[in-house]
């Protein structure tokens, strides 16, 4: 006859990990309803994007686009740095998959920069904040650098994630040079990122200008599926997905005051969109097929 260790004594009831996750939960919607809880100066909500947000990521991340990464070595430890990223898909889900991959498996929060659209919407700009993300402009970003912060920022921003399937994995134009200008001001270096496979999940081949002016969207796109299958066409295409994160290029050897010089910040921009451009071709090679065999 098997013995029962919980009838006789040899094993804790509260093991239990249902009973463990259940009481876990209760903990943290007894927390959310009675404000105890921290946000920093920006809005970010750490409990949240990590018991919340990241959780609903994650399958994604895991099963849907099983996203591989390489080079976390050069992410640091601790302490502020820049990580420049190219940014396609036609919705900006590349942004949340990297969060998801430097907070599970480099260990560091993600504090993003975002578009001004993103904060003129109230709820998704609301959650915006929440979970880390804050304005592009260059005073957040001194400051979040500064504080030692892990700051994500994507130089081409909606002309990358708005582009044609038709050029996929080419960079557009870095703009002038903004976030090579605070990565100087607070002596911090620029991580270069190369993300490939967010470019098939919703191949763009069409856009819908007068409708998008008419919605004050940037673009309104067609893709195979969209707007033909309604919301079903806005499930994303399961590609396969890799992150890789290039050698840091070190901004410390430069004054603050080097920031304000418009030729140094140009061939800087210059150089780490080159190193991204280099590292996608490279990665889309190893990638090989981005989708399974079934598909």
């Amino acid at each position: 006859m098997t013995a029962d260790p919980v009838a006789d004594g040899t094993a804790d009831p509260a093991a239990d990990p249902a009973a463990d996750r259940t009481a876990e939960l209760l903990a943290f919607l007894r927390r959310r309803l009675t404000g105890d809880y921290e946000v920093d100066e920006f809005g970010y909500d750490a409990e949240l994007t990590d018991k919340v947000l990241l959780d609903l990521l994650r399958p994604l991340y895991r099963h849907w686009f099983r996203v591989e990464t390489a080079e976390l070595k050069h992410i640091p430890d601790e302490g502020g740095a820049l990580v420049v990223a190219n940014h396609a898909g036609t919705l900006p889900v590349d942004a949340l998959m990297m969060q998801v991959a430097l907070h599970d498996e480099a260990g560091r929060a993600l504090r993003l920069l975002g578009a001004d659209l993103v904060y003129q919407l109230p709820v998704l700009g609301h959650l915006s904040r929440k979970t880390g993300h804050t304005l592009a402009c260059p005073e957040d970003a001194d400051r979040l650098l500064r504080k030692g912060e892990l700051v994500g920022v994507f130089p081409e921003g909606f002309k990358g994630v708005g582009k044609p399937f038709s050029e996929r994995y080419k960079l557009q134009r870095f703009g002038r040079g903004g976030f090579v200008a605070s990565a100087i001001r607070a002596g911090v270096p620029i991580v270069p990122t190369a993300i490939v496979g967010s470019e098939e999940i919703y191949p763009k081949i069409g856009d819908l200008p007068s409708l998008a002016r008419l919605l004050g969207l940037p673009y309104l796109p067609i893709t195979p599926f969209f707007p033909l299958l309604g919301p079903l066409g806005l499930v994303p295409l399961p590609s396969k997905w890799m992150i890789e994160f290039g050698e840091p290029i070190r901004t410390d050897e430069y004054e603050p005051g080097a920031a304000d010089d418009p030729m140094l910040v140009f061939n800087l921009t210059d150089h780490v969109r080159e190193v991204i451009q280099q590292l996608l071709d490279q990665l889309r090679l190893r990638r090989g097929h981005a989708f399974p065999p079934f598909l």
